[in-house]
C-alpha cells in the first residue's frame, strides 16, 4: 500500500514537470512622440515596421519578444502619466502605445 502512495506522488511530481512554464508577460505604456521617422505611426497604427521598434523596446527592457502594440488613449491608462524620469512623457502626451512583451 506504501508503494502505491509513493509511486503516485512520484507520477504527480514528474506530471507538474511536464506541464510548460508560464510566460511571462508585461505591458509598457510609452508616449507616442512625433519624431520626424515615422517610427510613431507605425507603433500606433500597428504596421510591419512597428514589429523592429517594439521588439527592439521589449529587448532593452529584458524580454525576449514582442506580443503586440497598439495605440491606446489616455482614458484606458489606469495609472498615472510620468512625468519626470526616463519614462517621462516629453512635448505632447496626448497619444500613448502599449507593448506587450513576453520571457
Amino acid at each position: 500500500m506504501r508503494a502505491f502512495g509513493s509511486f503516485g506522488l512520484v507520477l504527480v511530481g514528474a506530471m507538474t514537470l511536464a506541464l510548460p512554464a508560464a510566460a511571462e508577460n508585461r505591458i509598457f505604456i510609452i508616449a507616442n512622440n512625433a519624431d520626424g521617422y515615422g517610427i510613431d505611426r507605425c507603433l500606433a497604427n500597428g504596421e510591419p515596421c512597428g514589429g523592429t521598434v517594439a521588439s527592439a523596446y521589449c529587448e532593452s527592457q529584458s524580454f525576449t519578444q514582442v506580443k503586440s502594440f497598439r495605440r491606446i488613449e489616455r482614458d484606458e491608462i489606469t495609472g498615472a502619466v510620468p512625468t519626470s524620469g526616463a519614462n517621462a512623457c516629453a512635448g505632447s502626451c496626448d497619444s500613448f502605445v502599449a507593448i506587450e512583451c513576453s520571457r
